[in-house]
């Protein structure tokens, strides 16, 4: 046991030579001990703070990959969101009879419901040149509009002129440029983590929910109450409505919205930064979009489209089909379109729970599929005469359902996927399909009954299908990270 004396105190003393040497050179030298201790805790102190360095960045990462803004600025996204898609579909269930009241016809009627989303896509072209990545001016140019073309819209009855109605809804068009903001508002990586992106996304689309149930509900309702007045009336009263509403919710986006932060001036130091960046660009070459992600930024495109297109065309056809297969009202197509929306709720309030979990692939598949069903149901009981509340109701819950669920991942799935100076190029184009989808479906819906329902359905099914082709192609470039 005398010799466990000999055995050295550190590791460092096997590294350094013979330990029955150090032994003896320790006992001769009374401060070599105390060097080699302060060696060692200078190592040790070195260690832990590249460990503690360490895991600040890890944890720096993580934070920064569920970031959020601030909950006021949120509320006017996401409930401004809800507002717009509100104006946008409240008008549907009573465009029929408000086009024909003036001597339109029933695919005017669809045009009128489409016709915005032309006028604002034209309009992005050039604001988002000029807004200078941020918010509040091109949403205060989307809250004019929406008061300007509600009071024209307002005014059509009175003026007994046809054209005003579509020239209110264009107005309204430079309003609708707001789909765009908040989805880029949602997918901005100077304010959103990619991790809560696809989270906010299902909150949009919970407004959009809302917009295209309650929208057509109090349509319907303002139509059936009447109100026997020139100029405020059953057609003209959702008009007058909104441009109040829109005033209201103008001047509290002014109080409680807090934009993104803006570009500082430069300092020299800023100045010297941005050149050793500069530099450092030149030696490290911009992230270039491999083939695969052009072929995923094309099936997103294509969904988006296909999503707003079959949303848009049933709720502009189910006035004019239940009109002569169930003898319905415009009141009671509200109130279909709305129990349709109502009934799915539920579900997409899970999604939002559930979205931080599952891949984006997976709930576009899902709502991709229960759409596709409701659109087989359609054709067999078109096939089979079997036009009942019931039978058409389940169609249009599962296709309600499905293609708004399939439409929560498009832009989040490709915010994730490519770099973050991206964000505003995939915003647009998510968008403009959007706008290409709506618009192409009110008209199809519009048309629906003059072109057979057989056919018109038909239609619908192909599109889903050329979508399926390219879902299974892609499927392994489509994984992104949850949440």
């Amino acid at each position: 046991m005398a010799s466990s004396s000999l055995l050295p105190s550190t590791v460092l003393d096997y590294a350094l030579g013979d330990p029955l040497k150090r032994s003896s050179k320790e006992s001769q030298d009374p401060t070599y001990a105390s060097r080699v201790s302060t060696v060692v805790s200078a190592s040790r102190e070195a260690i832990i703070g590249l460990v503690d360095h360490s895991n600040g960045d890890t944890a720096e990462v993580e934070d920064s990959e569920f970031k959020l803004p601030s909950r006021s600025s949120l509320f006017v996204i996401i409930g401004g969101n809800a507002l717009f898609q509100f104006s946008f579909f409240i008008v549907v269930s009573s465009a029929s009879a408000y086009a024909e009241f003036l001597g339109g016809s029933a695919t005017f009627s669809g045009l009128t419901i489409g016709i915005p989303t032309v006028f604002s896509g034209i309009a992005l072209i050039f604001i988002t040149r000029v807004d200078g990545g941020q918010y509040t001016q091109p949403l205060n140019l989307a809250y004019f509009s929406m008061i300007l073309g509600s009071v024209l819209y307002a005014l059509a009855y009175r003026a007994n002129f046809l054209y005003l109605i579509l020239i209110g809804r264009i107005v309204s068009g430079f309003g609708f440029i707001s789909f765009l903001y908040s989805k880029r508002y949602c997918s901005d990586p100077r304010i959103v983590g990619i991790r809560r992106r696809t989270t906010l996304a299902s909150w949009l689309v919970i407004g959009q929910a809302f917009g295209f149930s309650a929208g057509p509900f109090l349509g319907g309702l303002l139509y059936k109450i009447g109100f026997d007045n020139k100029l405020f009336n059953g057609v003209t009263s959702p008009g007058w409505i909104m441009a109040i509403v829109w005033i209201m919710f103008w001047s509290l986006s002014t109080l409680i919205f807090k934009d993104v932060p803006t570009i500082r001036p430069r300092t020299q130091e800023t100045f010297e930064l941005s050149q050793s960046q500069a530099e450092t660009s030149i030696a490290d070459p911009p992230p270039q979009v491999t083939p695969a992600q052009w072929g995923v930024i094309v099936c997103m495109c294509y969904y988006s489209m296909t999503c707003f297109f079959i949303l848009g065309s049933w709720e502009s056809n189910i006035p004019v089909f239940t009109s002569t297969a169930l003898s319905y009202t415009p009141y009671n197509a509200g109130n279909f379109i709305a129990l349709g929306g109502v009934s799915s709720f539920p579900f997409l309030l899970l999604n939002v729970w559930y979205a931080r979990r599952i891949q984006d692939r997976v709930i576009l598949a899902t709502g991709t599929s229960l759409g596709l069903v409701g659109l087989l149901i359609m054709l067999c009981i078109l096939h089979f005469d079997k036009i009942t509340f019931g039978s058409l109701f389940v169609c249009w819950f599962l296709v309600a359902l499905g293609f708004n669920l399939a439409s929560t991942c498009t832009l989040s799935l490709l915010s994730k996927q490519l770099p973050d100076t991206w964000n505003g190029r995939v915003s647009m184009a998510i968008q403009y399909s959007n706008y290409t989808g709506r618009v192409t479906g009110a008209i199809l819906g519009g048309a629906g009954v003059k072109m057979g329902m057989m056919n018109y359905v038909g239609v619908q099914v192909a599109v889903v299908g050329i979508g399926g082709v390219m879902y299974m192609t892609l499927w392994r470039q489509l994984k992104a990270k949850t949440g």
